[in-house]
């Protein structure tokens, strides 16, 4: 176990130098993603929810769980962090050049990282719900982690393990509900409450000749007769 820290502590070490090697641009960029990747995330969990008002019963259920299981990802995270009080690299690594942002206050403690578990849960639970769109949201979610150490606040094993940590939690929790909240969502749709079928949408458009056809077969075969 020390040694998995003391190479942490290395690896923390050589993503900072080589973040102050960076240009200062390319410093400012990093320093914006590693919260507006956060935005960006909710901004892909409203797509989700619109997309789905057209689909079945169990996509639009997926989409409304995919923000659900990202908050029980960061709560889980936060619950760990406040039982192991580790403290940030930025005060705690003797020799470290200084973190590009400010270091958070003693006792908002290192392990594991929030941002990184919130990122690994919105990545698996919008991949669960949206097809396809892993091969967007788990890199928005790998540079997020990594902009968590590049700006000098967490080690690498804070972000691994939050990513993890939230990419299971998503998972076991988009799982656990997707049935109940299924039920939901159909009973939703079926409401006499305008707000509430907006809300959870009409799912697929039955064409009209499909129903009409069932009638004209009908007529068929008692022509037949």
């Amino acid at each position: 176990m020390d040694n998995l820290l003391d190479l942490s502590d290395r690896l923390y070490l050589d993503v900072l130098d080589f973040a102050h090697s960076t240009p200062h641009w390319f410093q400012l960029l990093a320093e914006v993603w590693t919260e507006l990747g956060l935005l960006l995330f909710g901004a892909l969990f409203l797509a989700g929810w619109w997309r789905s008002r057209t689909g079945s019963s169990q996509a639009m259920a997926l989409a409304f769980l995919a923000p659900l299981a990202t908050a029980f990802g960061y709560v889980v995270s936060e619950g760990l962090k406040s039982l192991i009080d580790e403290e940030r690299p930025c005060r705690a690594v003797v020799g470290a050049p200084a973190a590009l942002v400010d270091c958070p206050a003693y006792g908002d403690w290192s392990f594991p990282s929030n941002h990184s578990a919130i990122a690994g849960a919105a990545a698996i639970a919008l991949a669960l719900s949206w097809r396809g769109i892993v091969w967007l949201t788990v890199p928005m979610a790998i540079l997020m982690a990594f902009s968590r150490v590049f700006v000098g606040v967490h080690y690498p094993h804070d972000v691994t393990a939050g990513l993890i940590l939230g990419g299971l939690v998503a998972f076991l929790v988009m799982r656990a509900a997707r049935r109940p909240v299924t039920s939901l969502v159909e009973t939703a749709r079926s409401s006499r409450s305008a707000a509430v079928v907006w809300c959870a949408g009409r799912g697929p458009a039955t064409p009209a000749h499909a129903s009409a056809r069932p009638g004209r077969r009908s007529r068929a075969r008692h022509g037949a007769y």
